[in-house]
């Protein structure tokens, strides 16, 4: 066993378990007052179903030998039965030499799937009973982040035997959390006496305490994921700080430049939006793709927003999420304009307007 790469997974585990207070907090400040507590109850009950459900099924589903196609694992792994299994050899954070207790490739992971269905939270605030909710998540990451992880994650899923690359979760964990998030809103639907209720951020100071939180903790999201204390390691962490300084900038010059004036909040969900778009490639770019990458993330996502819906990607404007979408003009929104995204204005605001699915 390598005693210096052993701990940096233990320590990045730690670090990405420092990302759920984050997120609370990031998320409890930005909803109303009468939220905060169901708020950060919803964020950190994760914590403690997620963490018994990995350890029963969990990663027996995600890292357990195949059971077929590609799909899923099999339950030979129930409960951590025997020794505790090791990364898949053939991994791409994999390397020779890899030597680490298969116990720390658990809890490493663990934490990953502990903090996906806490995202799911940013869109439901306020809507979802704990009793429901708990029950969802339980539900949802047996049954669907367990086989994406699988997909990706493990080298006998099907996607990974094409040679797909996902550095530390930019399908597995972002893009199976989206993926819920509009399958629940879907189901719920629109909000109550939405658009033509505003609702304000009630602590700003909460929000920064919970980006700050969730940037340190990316660190180890991003750079424990070759589960090495090399190289490697570095430029993933590198290119989180960079892509996250970068996004920051250039949310901020957008805000400037369509609402007249920067705002904290502007710059706090600009450097989360870095960090989570630079998540898939972390360990793959260098660090001026970082930058690119970024600053691209700084600029598309305020600046391809309208008073209904994300509209840079296909969206049921019908619907919407609590958290920077909810409100009519929430505080960090330089898209601001008529109803129309800042950079396509061009479009028919008929097409905006519209409650049907739509290229917004």
């Amino acid at each position: 066993m390598n005693a210096g790469d052993t701990a940096w997974v233990l320590v990045s585990a730690g670090l990405v378990l420092v990302m759920l207070p984050g997120l609370a907090l990031f998320y409890g400040g930005q909803v109303s007052s009468r939220n905060v507590l169901v708020m950060l109850q919803q964020n950190v009950f994760p914590l403690g179903l997620i963490s018994i459900l990995w350890v029963l099924a969990g990663f027996s589903l995600a890292f357990g030998p195949d059971a077929g196609g590609g799909v899923i694992g099999n339950l030979s792994a129930l409960g951590l039965r025997g020794p505790a299994q090791g990364p898949p050899a053939g991994m791409h954070t994999v390397v020779p030499g890899l030597a680490i207790p298969g116990l720390a490739f658990v809890v490493y992971m663990m934490m990953f799937a502990i903090i996906t269905p806490a995202l799911i939270t940013g869109a439901t605030a306020d809507r979802l009973r704990f009793a429901g909710y708990a029950v969802v998540i339980g539900a949802w990451s047996l049954i669907v982040y367990a086989p994406v992880a699988h997909w990706l994650f493990s080298t006998s899923g099907w996607l990974a035997r094409r040679g797909a690359e996902d550095w530390a979760g930019g399908l597995v964990v972002h893009g199976s959390a989206g993926a819920a998030v509009l399958a629940l809103l879907l189901v719920i639907g629109r909000r109550r006496r939405w658009p033509n209720a505003t609702t304000r951020p009630n602590s700003i100071p909460m929000v920064v305490l919970g980006a700050g939180l969730l940037w340190f903790g990316w660190f180890g999201f991003n750079g424990g994921d070759g589960l090495r204390a090399n190289g490697v390691a570095a430029q993933a962490v590198i290119n989180t700080q960079v892509a996250a300084a970068a996004a920051m900038l250039v949310w901020l010059l957008v805000e400037r430049y369509f609402d007249g004036h920067a705002t904290v909040l502007g710059a706090v969900t600009g450097a989360v939006a870095g960090l989570a778009t630079i998540t898939p490639c972390a360990g793959f770019a260098d660090t001026y793709a970082a930058i690119i990458i970024g600053g691209l993330a700084g600029n598309i996502e305020p600046s391809c927003r309208t008073n209904q819906s994300v509209s840079w990607i296909v969206w049921p404007a019908s619907r919407d999420s609590k958290i920077g979408r909810g409100s009519p003009r929430p505080p960090a929104h330089p898209g601001w304009r008529r109803g129309r995204c800042c950079w396509c204005r061009r479009l028919p605001a008929r097409w905006i307007r519209s409650g049907r699915w739509s290229w917004q």
